[in-house]
């Protein structure tokens, strides 16, 4: 049986491409079964990454949260390049992982989102800030400055989508369900592209709603949500709050747990789960809201 390698890549800061990674690959490019693992850096290792899976290589991308973690676990406190390492390909080595997977149009995707998003917060900090001006013409002009460049942005990510035809497919079957729109839709084509491959508890728990335990012997903690992917929630948080309203089935939902004495909060996120849990069964089973509604409705009672 041929030897399994394993292989830790520490991406550094600037724009990576096919020569920082040409090293790795000629060095693991023979074993045939070798694994690669990549610290997730903030985008900078999207090249490396790139350019690895062009060469044929398995990738796993790595957490950097779990890495810290699994380094303290082992022992590890001090930290340095050639440490962090050793750290991945030690974490490649003993944990599970993913492959990595890339796609072009999905990158694009991401890359119009984040920045739509850090355009939306400063949008949200100037109109704050315009509160405070007397001239009117000056508190407009604050206001509206960066609405157009947000405008921009829909655009360039509708043409995107548009323009692909398996993320066409996707955005229509996320959108035909009432409470979802256009931002929350490309915010889970291109920050959760998972979404439609796992099981309910798995993109609960990948988005970070999915309630924990914290419960020691006589103990009963409250349950509470952790980790996650923040953007991903976000938008999902304000989607359910249009749900409540605009969703007959969600707003049921709620209005059944606000009844049963639950807190609002908790209510809220139980709404987001079920949102984010059915939208992964309509892509899973490439079924829209309206053909779900009608197969739930015409099947035979047992």
């Amino acid at each position: 049986m041929a030897q399994r390698s394993f292989c830790g890549i520490d991406v550094a800061q600037g724009p990576p491409g096919r020569d920082g990674v040409a090293g790795g690959v000629v060095l693991v490019g023979r074993q045939r079964r070798g694994r690669l693992g990549v610290e997730a850096s903030g985008g900078y290792e999207r090249g490396v990454v790139r350019a690895l899976l062009a060469a044929g290589m398995s990738v796993r991308q790595i957490n950097p949260f779990k890495l810290c973690q699994f380094a303290k676990a082992c022992g590890v406190l001090a930290k340095n390049d050639r440490l962090d390492a050793r750290m991945i390909a030690l974490f490649v080595a003993t944990m599970p992982t993913r492959s990595a997977q890339r796609y072009a149009a999905v990158e694009r995707l991401a890359e119009i989102v984040t920045a739509r998003r850090q355009l939306s917060d400063d949008k949200v900090a100037a109109e704050n800030a315009s509160r405070l001006f007397e001239d009117a013409a000056l508190r407009r002009l604050y206001r509206g400055r960066l609405a157009a460049d947000i405008a921009l942005l829909d655009k360039r990510l509708a043409e995107i989508v548009a323009g692909d035809a398996m993320l066409a497919r996707r955005y229509a079957v996320l959108v035909s369900m009432p409470g979802v729109g256009p931002v929350l839709a490309v915010t889970l084509l291109a920050l959760l592209p998972e979404l439609g491959q796992m099981n309910r508890r798995q993109v609960a728990a990948l988005v970070g709603v999915a309630p924990y335990d914290f419960d020691s012997g006589r103990l009963n903690g409250m349950r509470c949500i952790w980790g996650g992917r923040a953007p991903v929630r976000r938008v999902l948080y304000m989607a359910a709050l249009i749900a409540c309203r605009c969703n007959p089935e969600l707003r049921a939902f709620h209005d059944r747990l606000a009844a049963a004495g639950k807190k609002a909060k908790v209510v809220l996120v139980a709404v987001m789960r079920k949102i984010i849990t059915i939208l992964n069964a309509m892509l899973r089973d490439d079924a829209s809201w309206i053909d779900r509604s009608i197969g739930r409705h015409i099947a035979p009672a047992a």
